[in-house]
């Protein structure tokens, strides 16, 4: 999100903080308002709607506002005007999220999720209830609590064309899960005239998270996080190694051409085409693909490992949020909603209808195979607003546009190790108040 605009949004969400909730439970709900921004779940919604309504006599109204550009702006205008309606979500960093909350704005669910010993909080996969959890000291000042409730979950992984895995003599059925394999992969598919992986590295935030995920690897979370805080530097031969990876990766033939220019969309069309053998992507991706090409036949995989030391993390967490508004006149009742739409058999409807990972541990019985095995590696799913300390945005940006200068030959690893570590010490610098 824009700084600007969120430092905007935070100021206006601050100036009405001391507005305590005032919702007084009344006689019951002539109708839930919900307001999303999923296209791809509008007819889905509408059906639970309906069999809700069937239910409990409770009638629920599913409004979509689309792009999310478009939703971000509704919402903004609502919270400002307190005029937000029952259910909603805040697509945006934690940080925002924070300001909404100590605005009063959003009802704190961990009370209703601690009922009968956890009963509606053991459904969920606890890292996805950690992007929307506070927890005790944290830095926004918030009160201890689950904010949200998960309506679906994701990661990102690699996936891989199993028919030209076999015209290029991989097997397909056994994808590479160590780096020399992957390397090998790479060459091989080359030979048999196949181009190797693609993915949106022209938007940064996408070659960051591989980055990470080699960083976790091979350094583990502990060093990973001592260079966010700057006391391990970015020139450490452990980085040089990350950095390294992506080099590597371009000398043995795995990288598409035109890879640090490409968005998502384009290499989501090249893999569903047939163009290429390997994609990093995230879970969404089954779901797109099915669009563009139902007869793809592909599996999920784990990047391969680089490292034995510490295990391969990915990105992942909770993909969309419900979050209940805390001046809601009735919210006992919404947060009853909010319950059955998170239940087995809801979350499995939906998650056959979109082809999403269901929040609901319970629900997996269903779903297509692929997403299977992405599910499958969420207890190795991490994500960086999960952790207690955060790089500075123009490091970031040095850190992914220097891995793209790696790919494309401009740079040496050790040269972009010196470039990042230069950025930053400036902004370790400014944020202490020495520039």
């Amino acid at each position: 999100m824009n700084k600007f605009i969120s430092l905007i949004l935070a100021a206006g969400l601050a100036g009405i903080a001391g507005c305590a909730p005032s919702a007084v439970e009344t006689k019951g709900p002539e109708k839930i308002l919900v307001w999303h921004w999923m296209t791809d779940r509008e007819e889905a919604f509408d059906e639970l709607a309906r069999r809700y309504k069937s239910l409990t006599g409770t009638n629920v109204q599913f409004e979509l506002y689309a792009p999310t550009d478009a939703y971000d702006e509704k919402i903004k205008g609502a919270a400002q005007t307190q005029t937000l309606p029952d259910i909603f979500g805040v697509l945006a960093d934690k940080r925002v999220i924070a300001s909404f909350i100590n605005a009063g704005h959003i009802l704190n669910l961990g009370p209703y999720m601690a009922q009968d010993n956890g009963k509606w909080e053991n459904t969920f996969y606890e890292k996805a209830l950690n992007v929307n959890r506070f927890l005790d000291n944290n830095e926004f000042a918030v009160t201890p609590g689950i904010y949200a409730a998960p309506i679906d979950v994701m990661n990102i992984q690699m996936v891989y064309n199993k028919d030209l895995f076999k015209k290029a003599g991989l097997d397909p059925d056994n994808p590479p899960k160590n780096w020399a394999d992957f390397l090998d992969a790479g060459n091989k598919l080359n030979a048999a005239g196949i181009q190797g992986m693609v993915s949106g590295w022209g938007e940064i935030w996408m070659i960051d998270c591989l980055a990470s995920n080699y960083a976790y690897n091979i350094m583990g979370e502990e060093k990973f996080i001592k260079t966010l805080t700057g006391e391990v530097a970015y020139t450490d031969p452990d980085w040089i190694k990350v950095f390294g990876l992506f080099r590597d990766m371009r000398d043995n033939n795995l990288l598409a051409s035109g890879i640090v220019t490409m968005v998502n969309k384009h290499a989501e069309q090249m893999f569903a085409n047939q163009r290429a053998a390997i994609a990093f992507n995230g879970s969404w991706c089954v779901n797109v693909y099915h669009g563009m090409n139902p007869d793809l036949n592909y599996g999920a995989m784990l990047p391969p490992a680089y490292s034995d030391k510490h295990p391969m993390m990915v990105w992942g967490g909770a993909g969309a949020s419900f979050m209940v508004n805390a001046r809601s006149a009735h919210r006992e009742k919404v947060v009853e909603f909010l319950k059955w739409l998170t239940a087995k058999d809801q979350q499995a409807y939906l998650s056959t209808q979109t082809r999403n990972l269901p929040a609901n541990k319970d629900s997996l019985g269903a779903i297509p195979e692929v997403l299977a095995q992405f599910v499958d590696d969420m207890d190795l799913v991490n994500h960086p607003n999960n952790l207690n300390v955060s790089e500075f945005p123009r490091v970031i940006e040095a850190r992914s546009k220097g891995i793209q200068s790696v790919i494309i030959g401009e740079k040496t690893p050790e040269e972009v190790a010196l470039e990042v570590q230069a950025v930053k010490l400036r902004e370790l610098q400014k944020s202490q108040g020495k520039d």
